[in-house]
């Protein structure tokens, strides 16, 4: 399988903070995860990951995902998903990931 360098991008949009996951969500996504955490929590409102450009996310990239949850939920501040593939969008579900981040199907929703 070809790996795919993981990066992320936050942008603003109608009082959300958007990141942007792209690449494979991995142990070697942690750090640019943790950055963009960092920038999109800033201010306050509430946080949509958008997926839609993550190629391939393993059972670390889930924890550090899983992370990210527990930050928002400790700090108040809701998070969304965005962009997951019917498959990645069943690993949450049987997870029960989705029972502490808002699935949305596209991105507008979010």
């Amino acid at each position: 399988m070809a790996t795919h360098e993981p990066a992320m991008a936050v942008r603003r949009r109608e009082g959300a903070a958007v990141i942007d996951l792209a690449g494979d969500i991995n142990s070697g996504a942690e750090r640019a995860l943790e950055a963009a955490w960092n920038q999109a929590s800033e201010e306050p409102g509430p946080v949509v990951l958008n997926f839609a450009g993550a190629n391939y996310i393993n059972s670390t990239g889930i924890a550090l995902i899983v992370g990210l949850l527990a930050r928002a939920r400790a700090g108040g501040i809701p998070i969304r998903a965005c962009g997951l593939s019917d498959h990645y969008r069943e690993i949450f579900e049987i997870t029960r990931l989705a029972d502490f981040v808002t699935l949305h199907a596209e991105r507008p929703a979010a």
